[in-house]
């Protein structure tokens, strides 16, 4: 059998950067030749970014990216790369004239074979994906051919992304087509247990397409979406070769004996419709050689160090790729700005967050005194700006009470905060969780102000085990847990009034999470929530929570998607409604 070595280049790019995504996929190019590649793959719309959103209905942007693939196909040659095929998506535009409620200028999702200065073959995505945080059936025109490639003697058949994810089209094609190998780029982002659906997905059409199949993605950070990599390499019988490390840049390289080409190359229609493309690069196969890279499995993290190491590499890109080297988070002592903070010393370095304590008369010393020991647990920088003389001031102006008294010291805070950003250039973080965004329990330009909500899809129940998991971790590693055990132990406070904790407002965490979880994540109305044993008034009140805090939410930043569907563009609910869940 022929024989192939393989380098799945899993990496990060960023939208809009042309020129450096461009210098990115050459110098890893660059890598995978040094050891002997065949075949060079890079993901989804590496050249551009992904998701390039409404930049896709810009022409100019459309013509960049174009003149950027052909830009680096010379590049990739004038460097002594030109004789080994490189896969590179980028943004392109359909031939054809768009037809009647398609984008204007029909751009398409796209990917290229480049090989010795040219583009040798190019092709769109089969299946557009128009659920959660995918929008593209609003941006793209669909490709209609099996674009395949001959390598070394084997036929390479390509596709994109959703093209695996739904049933039909060049799977199916792909065996109909007698391909070696099926080869597919992806930018698919993270969310809770997609890792194990993705596995399946691979294997179940790797069998569909009767020949081994690789899924190679891309990792990093895009404004809310994180990219945690896991690409995977699968047998034509469903077994698992290789399989990458989640949330890092990673060369996989990997040897491969794979069937055969027909001598005559596929020709005609075959599953679906698909029209096959055929390219013969090299015709002959290699002279056979010992193999290096036989292929390996990474070791897999559990379920809590898979959603921590998400959100940190989530922060980390939103703060670099926007231009800052700092951060900045209000420290009350509780677990949400403790967690916040432990996260940004991963994902940027202590020594580059800055926290503030921001005491009122209602703080309790052992508030201070937490914020103080997560300081100096951390490393981080922290300094005290006492708030009550400005409360002061307001409240002998405004003689306010109640709960226009409580929001005022947040208000403060958050003045406060971004006066200190203005100053000294850090990106101010938010610590609310997706439990108090759902029901409202955030003030506006208040503890909602910030850039960056790094915990925002993360409920209050996962808040406590991320941090008991974060200090575990160091715990297990001989290093300090970073986060103090009293903010862990405390009972949840805003401690805007004497002895407030959040139960006085709102019900236990854990049994609100499990009611948020079934009618945020879920879509499930009220009868099904209390069928499943919660307490009808319980979920009534609930329910009327989060309907009504819909316009708070719009307000709030962006933040790490980690969830199925998270507050943002994966769930859009008008803020004027008057639909309401009732009995």
């Amino acid at each position: 059998m022929p024989q192939l070595r393989l380098a799945l280049n899993q990496i990060d790019s960023t939208v809009g950067d042309l020129a450096g995504n461009a210098d990115s996929i050459v110098r890893w190019a660059h890598r995978s030749a040094e050891q002997g590649a065949h075949l060079v793959v890079f993901p989804e719309m590496v050249l551009t970014g992904y998701p390039v959103e409404d930049l896709a209905l810009r022409s100019s942007f459309v013509d960049a990216s174009r003149a950027a693939l052909a830009e680096l196909a010379a590049r990739l040659r004038a460097e002594g790369l030109g004789e080994i095929p490189v896969v590179v998506g980028y943004l392109d535009r359909a031939a054809a004239r768009p037809r009647y409620g398609q984008p204007a200028g029909a751009p398409q999702n796209a990917a290229a074979v480049l090989h010795r200065g040219e583009v040798a073959i190019s092709f769109a995505k089969h299946h557009l994906p128009n659920y959660g945080v995918f929008d593209e059936f609003r941006y793209f025109v669909p490709g209609d051919t099996l674009p395949v490639v001959r390598v070394h003697g084997v036929d390479v058949a390509l596709a994109i992304c959703e093209d695996l994810w739904q049933d039909g089209g060049r799977v199916p094609a792909a065996r109909a087509a007698g391909a070696g190998l099926l080869l597919s780029v992806n930018a698919s982002p993270y969310e809770r247990n997609k890792d194990d659906t993705r596995l399946d997905l691979v294997r179940k059409r790797a069998q569909e397409a009767g020949c081994t199949t690789v899924y190679l993605a891309m990792t990093g950070g895009q404004d809310e979406l994180v990219f945690d990599g896991d690409s995977i390499v699968v047998g034509a019988d469903g077994e698992v070769i290789a399989r990458a490390p989640q949330f890092t840049e990673e060369c996989v390289l990997l040897d491969l004996d794979l069937p055969a080409a027909a001598p005559r190359p596929p020709a005609g229609t075959v599953d679906d419709g698909m029209r096959i493309e055929h390219v013969t690069l090299s015709a002959e196969p290699l002279a056979p050689y010992e193999p290096r890279f036989p292929g390996e499995v990474a070791e897999r993290m559990d379920d809590t160090e898979e959603m921590y190491n998400a959100l940190v590499v989530g922060l980390r890109a939103y703060v670099a790729k926007n231009g800052f080297d700092s951060v900045l988070i209000g420290l009350s002592g509780g677990i949400d700005s403790a967690l916040v903070a432990a996260l940004a010393c991963d994902a940027v370095g202590a020594s580059h967050v800055y926290g503030v304590s921001m005491p009122s008369g209602y703080s309790s010393q052992h508030s201070r005194d937490d914020a103080a020991e997560l300081a100096r647990r951390t490393g981080l920088h922290l300094r005290t700006v006492s708030i009550a003389p400005m409360f002061d001031a307001y409240m002998d102006s405004l003689k306010l009470t109640g709960l226009a008294e409580e929001n005022l010291q947040s208000r403060l805070r958050g003045t406060l905060l971004m006066a200190v950003s203005n100053q000294e250039g850090q990106l101010v973080l938010a610590p609310g969780n997706k439990s108090e965004l759902a029901v409202g329990y955030s003030t506006l330009y208040g503890d909602s102000v910030g850039a960056y909500g790094p915990i925002k899809d993360v409920y209050k129940t996962g808040v406590f085990r991320l941090a008991r998991w974060r200090n575990a971790h160091a715990a297990a590693r001989g290093e300090t847990p970073p986060i103090p055990e009293n903010s862990i132990a405390k009972p949840p406070s805003a401690e805007l009034r004497p002895d407030q904790v959040d139960t006085d407002s709102l019900p236990d965490y854990d049994v609100l999470d499990r009611i948020l979880e079934l009618y945020v994540d879920r879509d499930a109305g009220r009868a099904q929530i209390v069928a499943e044993g919660f307490d009808e008034a319980l979920v009534e009140r609930v329910l009327k929570l989060v309907d009504t805090a819909e316009y708070k939410r719009r307000q709030y930043p962006p933040g790490t998607k980690t969830s199925p569907k998270g507050f943002g563009k994966d769930r859009r609910l008008p803020i004027t409604n008057r639909w309401r869940e009732q009995g």
